[in-house]
């Protein structure tokens, strides 16, 4: 049976690309096993705004754990059996707009999935159940994500469309072109399935979706470079100060009691 661990949080920060550490050195270091394996790290529980948190890198705090291969279902089954009920999550996306400039954070509301053969569902049988998800993201946090984001001074784009692909290579041209075409706005590598996996266990979901880039160029502005590893990993670094100052205005903005539809889980047809 997996080990249920005693620490306790009601809301989870998931640190993207750079962020590896949120919490102070006195956090709780908290293993947790899961039916589906390890997740990316130990969860640390700590004290944030005011309120208990736990946090989990999903790349692991090394980076060592590329986005194709992070096991989302531990990750997000161990931050619910700590008593997780809203997920934050920090990521980093590329643009495909010119109007999403590096720097600038996308609170997403909808998402794409171009990603093939990851494990992306609780229900793998023999109980089956299906999900409603036409909107993925939580409408009672995605408010409040963007009153914190810009009162920490960062510029906030109040919703935004993302293609989540495999990675962990970037797009080339005309996929970038295509991506736009079909109406995405950011690119980003994690979003899919982490957010669906967290809507299965009824956990609120947020994207703080940091720009880094303008992924392979923009089609309307030909002299605009292709995206580098390094680009990514400084732009993410130099917002870092900002997003932590964010994240922690949104714990202290966040409502006690949900008033949100996410907990509301899908029930499995049982065999």
């Amino acid at each position: 049976m997996p080990r249920m661990p005693q620490a306790h949080a009601s809301i989870g920060v998931v640190g993207g690309s750079g962020l590896y550490t949120l919490l102070g050195d006195d956090a709780e270091q908290v293993i947790v096993d899961t039916p589906w394996g390890e997740p990316s790290e130990a969860v640390s529980v700590g004290e944030l705004g005011g309120q208990t948190v736990a946090f989990l890198p999903r790349h692991g705090r090394d980076h060592r754990v590329p986005p194709h291969r992070i096991n989302y279902r531990a990750n997000l089954w161990a931050l619910r059996s700590l008593g997780v009920e809203r997920v934050l999550a920090p990521c980093a996306v590329g643009s495909l707009r010119a109007a999403l400039a590096p720097g600038g954070v996308v609170v997403c509301d909808q998402l794409v999935n171009l990603t093939r053969g990851r494990a992306d569902t609780f229900f793998d049988g023999p109980d089956v159940a299906h999900l409603s998800a036409p909107d993925p993201y939580c409408a009672e946090l995605r408010p409040a994500a963007a009153a914190a984001l810009r009162a920490a001074g960062m510029p906030t784009h109040d919703a935004g469309t993302v293609m989540v692909v495999d990675g962990p290579r970037f797009a080339t041209r005309a996929e970038s072109r295509l991506y736009a075409q079909w109406g995405g706005d950011v690119v980003n590598m994690t979003q899919y399935p982490e957010v669906m996996l967290a809507r299965e266990l009824g956990m609120c979901y947020v994207a703080l979706a940091v720009v880094t880039d303008y992924d392979a160029g923009l089609a309307s502005a030909p002299e605009v470079p292709a995206v580098t590893q390094e680009e990514v990993f400084t732009v993410f670094t130099r917002a870092l100060d900002a997003l932590r100052q964010a994240l922690h205005r949104l714990v202290e903005r966040i409502p006690r009691q949900r008033g949100c539809v996410c907990a509301q889980v899908p029930q499995a047809i049982n065999h």
